[in-house]
């Protein structure tokens, strides 16, 4: 692969404006919230190599590892005596801003950003060392307008920012069913109409657009307005999975405290199998960690559907970034990228076999 030279769309990615709490699975936006929230310690734990590590993730729920980990304490045990200082962030953009300037250490985010900040650094600043979530998004429908897949055409449908990961799946979409559109201007057969997931709801009330290509919780809050769902993205996926949240690192943090990288990526993959073996409580514990970072809880009829369709996992599913990535080049929204590198899976790798778990793999993008 030649080097990777981004094209406007997805360095536009960085000035885009925020999306909202809760709602893209890959955090697309401007703003991040720095709420200083740091965990308590016990008085006579033992510290690692740094008295605390800044971690970033959004509020939503392809995040719950992040929002359960810190929710539940499972991060913070595994940490000892390093203390846990969170930041919330509605923006995958913003999230890589604050990494490169040392804001934050550690950060769950979508394979879009975590694409666009390692390819326009060089390779220098990031690596993927885990995986966090896979699924969770829908193509939901009016079901006046639409009834199957082939009524799509000519319809108004929306997808969160222009050139995030829904965005790029969509566009992938349209063109396998051979039809034409203009991924810069979103028109031809199918206009897509890039909306801030904020207003998505009342956009389709409104009527002035006819589905939405979205992540959870967004999906069913269009449900719950009475759209249907018409194609799970998870459905087009080799075992129906594709990454939707990896967990990334600042290489200078990595080569300094490997130790507490660790220890964070052990927390995780304990959250992980406690969510998956308590998906109830693991459920609850997300909706109270979204009431108190939003003032406000997911009703039943929203978290309910939006959970399910999320699978909690490790593995970063580093093939389906690497199509992912293509997706966006076949758009024109990405310059034939080199993602060699990118992936740094040492850590997970000797956590999963402590844990008795089986490796996973980078798919040839591991670091030199």
């Amino acid at each position: 692969m030649s080097a990777a030279r981004p094209l406007t769309t997805l360095r536009a990615l960085a000035l885009m404006t925020a999306l909202p709490v809760l709602l893209t699975a890959c955090g697309y936006g401007s703003e991040s919230t720095d709420d200083g929230k740091k965990t308590a310690v016990a008085a006579d734990a033992e510290k690692l190599s740094a008295d605390e590590v800044k971690i970033g993730y959004f509020p939503n729920l392809t995040h719950a590892t992040a929002l359960v980990g810190v929710q539940e304490g499972l991060l913070q045990k595994e940490l000892g005596g390093t203390t846990i200082k969170a930041s919330t962030f509605n923006a995958g953009p913003s999230e890589i801003e604050a990494l490169n300037a040392g804001s934050i250490d550690i950060g769950w985010i979508g394979p879009s950003p975590a694409i666009n900040g390692y390819t326009k650094s060089n390779g220098k600043n990031l690596r993927i060392i885990g995986g966090s979530a896979s699924g969770g998004v829908k193509l939901v429908v009016d079901p006046k307008k639409i009834k199957s897949l082939k009524d799509v055409k000519g319809k108004k449908i929306a997808t969160p920012q222009l050139g995030n990961t829904q965005d790029v799946a969509f566009l992938n979409w349209i063109a396998g069913q051979g039809w034409k559109v203009d991924a810069q201007s979103g028109k031809g057969d199918v206009s897509v109409v890039r909306t801030d997931n904020k207003i998505t709801p009342d956009a389709y009330r409104s009527g002035s657009i006819d589905g939405a290509w979205v992540p959870e919780p967004t999906a069913s809050k269009l449900v719950a307005e009475g759209a249907k769902v018409l194609l799970d993205e998870s459905d087009l996926w080799p075992d129906k999975k594709f990454v939707i949240t990896n967990i990334i690192v600042s290489q200078t943090f990595l080569e300094q405290h490997p130790d507490v990288v660790e220890a964070v990526l052990r927390g995780s993959v304990k959250t992980n199998e406690w969510i998956n073996a308590n998906p109830d409580k693991a459920k609850a514990s997300a909706n109270a960690a979204l009431a108190t970072l939003s003032g406000k809880a997911l009703p039943a009829e929203v978290i309910d559907p939006a959970w399910k369709s999320v699978t909690f996992l490790d593995d970063p599913l580093a093939s389906t970034l690497d199509t992912e990535a293509g997706h966006a080049v076949k758009a024109g929204l990405l310059d034939e990228p080199d993602l060699k590198g990118i992936y740094d899976l040492t850590l997970l790798n000797k956590v999963l076999k402590a844990e008795g778990k089986g490796e996973v793999d980078d798919a040839g993008l591991g670091a030199r």
